[in-house]
């Protein structure tokens, strides 16, 4: 995690990569706000803020990485001891916010976790959320604060007309989502049904649009343990797709995730930087990340100079 008054620090171990990027794009070489984050032997977080804070307009920068529940807990405490350390203004910069997938009753007795979690961090004392591509845009009606919810798409973009060749590339998406991406390259969009006999399972996917003798790139938000994107790709392929790849926004890349990109069809996985890469998947040939560090930057640099 990482704090700036546009005064920064690192305190745990969310994404220090991602935060030192942030820094450097806004002219600071590293964080200066001196925070300490340590465990209790029983596992209870304790937080540490080594300077004054007192009327500064704060950045705290933490991402949904592992152990989610760690870095959440890690987070809600920093905004709380720097609301009672007197800061002006804490912004908690979320590039990739937690339990966002949680965002509905989709079922009986099931709770509405990302709810739960804006509760919690507008009680720790926070003034206002900067994040990215939420997987569901109504969590920003969660909050009684202003949330910014930024898009990853410029950087998507720019890396689909940089490295594919436009003339024979169609974008896939499972939602009408990747439309406006499709319409910026000026490309034709094909939709994959998900059909679902039983809740979270997969029976079956549909492909809406023709893929035949094209570079098929499935444009998504999310790719976890990646069994849908893989069963996708397939799907692509067995329609007569020479060549399957994805862009995707926040690659958790969790369980056997790295294992199965490697003996499928995918030809290659890009995600963003909003979540860390694992040293296995950093290693692997397939997969590929694009910085998004820039659009976080500039947003943090607008609302403290409170430009629009």
């Amino acid at each position: 995690m990482s704090l700036t008054e546009i005064e920064w620090t690192n305190i745990g171990g969310s994404h220090p990569d991602f935060a030192e990027l942030v820094c450097q794009r806004l002219g600071e070489e590293s964080p200066s706000t001196k925070l300490t984050s340590s465990r209790f032997s029983n596992g209870e977080t304790s937080i540490v803020i080594g300077n004054s804070v007192r009327g500064a307009d704060l950045f705290i920068i933490q991402t949904a990485a592992e152990p989610v529940n760690d870095m959440l807990m890690e987070l809600l405490i920093t905004i709380s001891a720097c609301k009672t350390a007197s800061a002006r203004k804490i912004t908690a910069v979320l590039p990739c916010f937690p339990y966002s997938r949680q965002d509905k009753k989709d079922r009986s007795r099931a709770p509405i976790t990302a709810k739960l979690v804006a509760n919690m961090l507008e009680t720790a004392g926070c003034n206002h959320i900067i994040t990215m591509d939420l997987h569901a845009s109504q969590i920003q009606g969660f909050f009684n604060i202003p949330v910014d919810n930024l898009y990853a798409e410029s950087a998507m973009v720019e890396y689909i007309r940089s490295n594919m060749p436009l003339d024979n590339v169609v974008i896939v998406s499972p939602d009408a989502g990747a439309a406006i991406i499709a319409d910026k390259l000026r490309l034709d969009l094909a939709l994959i049904h998900k059909e679902r006999k039983v809740a979270s399972k997969i029976s079956r996917m549909i492909l809406v649009g023709s893929v035949l003798n094209k570079t098929a790139v499935i444009v998504d938000d999310i790719a976890d343990t990646c069994g849908t994107l893989i069963m996708a790709a397939d799907v692509l392929k067995s329609h007569g797709a020479i060549s399957c790849r994805a862009v995707v926004v926040h690659g958790f890349l969790s369980g056997p995730a790295i294992q199965k990109i490697e003996e499928s069809s995918l030809e290659r996985l890009v995600v963003t930087n909003t979540l860390p890469l694992s040293p296995t998947a950093q290693k692997c040939p397939k997969i590929e990340s694009i910085d998004v560090s820039g659009i976080i930057a500039e947003a943090i640099r607008r609302t403290h100079h409170g430009e629009s």
